[in-house]
């Protein structure tokens, strides 16, 4: 048995996260809502939500947990090849709603997909709040792949990434990477291990580790004004890059 969340409860009403189940893997509680409210204290406590469509709401925080720290991402021959003359454009925040709309696409994950449309929903109000953000790799006009997730003080939550194109995902998590250290940022949570992650540089660490890290990295669920400021920037750049040959 776990406990049950009611939407009436508190924000913060999580049970401590060293109570989580061992099998299945960090399963914490169910129940409760997608409030913005509730999902930052969460977020805030190493907890994320994720369930299939007809599941109650389920809470987890697993252990080990795996992170990538930004100087750690490796960038292979191919893609360091990509990077440099493929002339994608990766800008922030241009297309939120897209980005999660693809990384929902059922038809590139046959295995199934948890980002419901009660989980977009609840996202693209964290972005409205300029919590939740996402990058995009850019083919001239074409959307061919990236990601998005929850910014809280120095730690950047991933949640999800897709790509149509040969390397375009990678490519926007290595401008992810960038953005996170050019903000004195921490980490970017990767929530679970994969071999694909673990290429690119992400470790596992555990889970009071990652807790403790993540006291130390944010000091309030305030939105950081730079996220903002980067967005205006960088969609800046793009628009006036598009402008050129290419977008001609």
């Amino acid at each position: 048995m776990i406990p049950w969340l009611h939407p009436g409860d508190p924000s913060d009403a999580f049970p401590p996260v060293d109570s989580a189940l061992i099998e299945p893997d960090g399963l914490l509680c169910a129940g409760g809502d997608l409030a913005p409210a509730r999902l930052l204290e969460a977020y805030r406590r190493g907890i994320f939500p994720w369930f299939s469509e007809g599941q109650p709401i389920l809470w987890w925080s697993p252990d080990p947990r795996t992170v990538l720290y930004p100087a750690e991402l490796k960038v292979s021959r191919s893609l360091g090849k990509t990077l440099r003359n493929r002339g994608f454009a990766v800008p922030l925040d241009r297309a939120f709603e897209e980005v999660m709309r693809r990384c929902a696409d059922p038809t590139s994950r046959p295995e199934g997909t948890w980002i419901s449309p009660q989980m977009q929903a609840a996202y693209q109000r964290l972005h409205e709040l300029g919590h939740a953000h996402s990058l995009e790799t850019w083919d001239g006009d074409r959307l061919v792949g990236g990601l998005y997730g929850v910014a809280l003080g120095q730690v950047f939550f991933g949640e999800s990434m897709f790509s149509v194109e040969r390397d375009a995902s990678k490519v926007a998590l290595h401008a992810l990477a960038q953005l996170v250290q050019s903000l004195g940022g921490r980490l970017i949570d990767c929530q679970v291990a994969s071999a694909h992650l673990e290429s690119l540089g992400a470790r596992s660490i555990a889970r009071r580790e990652f807790v403790a890290e993540l006291a130390a990295a944010i000091q309030d669920l305030q939105p950081d004004p730079r996220w903002r400021q980067a967005s205006i920037a960088m969609q800046q750049a793009f628009m006036q890059n598009s402008r050129g040959p290419r977008g001609r």
